[in-house]
């Protein structure tokens, strides 16, 4: 165990890591359901090798991801959990619009205690990807490997554009030390200033996925992010695409792309034309770094039918315009409730003379607290940022040791030459480092054990109804069924951790 690792309680009630005795986790089956159907879910503990490592993990019916159901826009299906795992769990089943007793929170439903089951509901009104996952504890549950995709399968048969063949892929990272999952605690979640990154990279649980697809082949990829914290800008050099929809199915207008940004648990659903045989990859770029995701290998033989006449059309969809019409009024209009993200900070009042500094930008001292001018960062003591900082370069080194998380380094320019689709909270592309800009977006944990040693004790996060100034689970809304409301996200720059959030309406 690594000396950084002493000052914590944490490993002192560590979840378990054994994997002796343990069944292999499996891959993902593809579980077609229709309306009416019932489906046994099942959480159990599974052996996984990830690389030169065998790690436990927690899986879906034993596969990482877990299975993928397909099921038929407007169809309403009953999914029995049963919890095998180590903690009390729920499902959320996230970005489906269905019943708050069935949204999987622990605000909605009672906890589903280990060796219990409990039975959802799952409604499916529309089209597009979707996903599952644990929401209690879930540094720990997804992490573990808790997620897999759900596919709503349109009832307009023309929704999308024509394809060969669809994909669904989970887009991960796993933070990996000393051959074992990197600890957790029974009783407190660390890591919550920044989130866990990992170091190792996953897609559809697989370290080095390798995929195949014929020559002049569309393939219609549905791209999950289910990292706990980790933003990923998915490039694929020599290959074109087009982005025809995300989280709420398909766009206005359809459009060609060179990356494209996702948020965590954000989904978007691109086409590729594999006009030309040979080897591809799947990368993460950044503006210092490039992950591969996962090689693709495109064959001589052709594919059939040939789309290519297809591709090259980008479709303009009626029904997001008319939606667009709708919803213009409420473009000028101010908004009905305005809500802040605001961080609070506090690592502890250090005895006698101290020097501050800045987690993300060392460089930037002070002998009284106060915030860094760089990044907006509430500045702590010195020593915890230097040990931070030589954590950091250590983290570097394990990743290119394992080589899963291979990269190289890239010059400078924030390398974000291609285009990204706008959902808000994608801004500060024009920024040559993470933290440089208001915007910034965080592509790596640059303050490693400051953040290691946050927990819920020392760092708060909060959203606060500027109106009435109530915080979290104080804010007490009360809106009509089929009132239309505007909310306005203000993520403060006055904050201990100013950082970017995505955001996400539940039930």
């Amino acid at each position: 165990m690594h000396n950084h690792h002493e000052h914590s309680t944490t490993v002192l009630e560590q979840l378990p890591t054994e994997t002796k005795g343990l069944p292999e986790a499996t891959r993902p089956e593809l579980v077609e359901l229709n309306d009416g159907d019932e489906f046994d879910l099942e959480l159990t503990p599974v052996a996984k090798r990830i690389g030169d490592a065998t790690v436990r993990m927690l899986a879906y019916n034993g596969s990482i991801p877990g299975p993928t159901l397909k099921i038929p826009q407007g169809s309403t299906v009953k999914v029995h959990v049963t919890n095998r795992g180590d903690l009390e769990a729920t499902v959320h089943w996230h970005g489906l619009r269905l019943e708050n007793r069935f949204d999987g929170t622990h605000d909605t439903q009672a906890p589903i205690a280990v060796g219990e089951t409990f039975t959802y509901e799952v409604t499916v009104p529309d089209s597009g990807a979707y996903w599952y996952h644990p929401h209690i504890r879930e540094d720990y549950g997804q992490e573990m490997g808790l997620y897999g995709n759900i596919l709503v399968v349109p009832s307009q048969p023309d929704y999308w554009p024509p394809a060969n063949r669809e994909l669904l892929l989970t887009l991960d990272d796993i933070l990996i030390e000393n051959g074992k999952l990197a600890p957790f605690s029974e009783s407190e979640t660390t890591h919550v200033a920044m989130g866990r990154f990992g170091n190792v990279m996953l897609v559809s649980g697989e370290p080095h996925l390798s995929l195949s697809a014929k020559r002049g082949e569309v393939v219609r990829l549905y791209l999950t992010n289910t990292a706990n914290t980790r933003v990923f800008n998915v490039t694929l050099p020599g290959v074109r695409m087009k982005l025809v929809g995300a989280d709420a199915g398909h766009y206005e207008h359809e459009e060609y792309v060179e990356e494209m940004l996702l948020a965590p648990s954000e989904r978007v659903v691109v086409d590729v034309h594999f006009s030309q045989a040979g080897a591809f990859t799947l990368e993460h770029k950044t503006p210092d770094r490039l992950y591969r995701f996962a090689g693709i290998t495109v064959s001589e033989e052709a594919a059939d039918p040939d789309l290519v006449d297809e591709f090259e059309v980008l479709r303009t969809n009626a029904d997001m315009i008319a939606e667009r019409e709708r919803i213009t009024p409420s473009f000028a209009a101010p908004p009905d409730k305005t809500l802040a993200f605001v961080a609070e900070m506090d690592m502890g009042a250090p005895e006698g003379a101290v020097v501050y500094a800045c987690p993300m930008h060392p460089d930037v001292v002070s002998d009284e607290p106060g915030k860094c001018p760089k990044c907006g960062m509430k500045l702590v003591p010195a020593d915890l940022v230097e040990s931070s900082q030589h954590e950091h370069h250590r983290h570097e080194g394990h990743e290119g040791h394992h080589g899963h998380g291979s990269h190289e380094r890239r010059g400078g320019g924030d390398g974000h030459e291609g285009h990204h689709h706008g959902h808000a909270g994608h801004g500060g592309h024009d920024h040559s480092h993470a933290h440089e800009a208001a915007q910034g977006i965080e592509w790596e944990d640059d303050m490693v054990e400051v953040n290691r040693m946050t927990t819920a004790a020392n760092m708060r996060w909060k959203l606060v109804d500027r109106e009435t100034g109530a915080e979290n689970a104080m804010i007490d809304w009360r809106f009509r069924v089929g009132d239309r409301v505007k909310i306005r996200l203000v993520n403060e720059m006055d904050s201990d951790h100013p950082m970017p959030h995505p955001f996400h309406v539940h039930g």
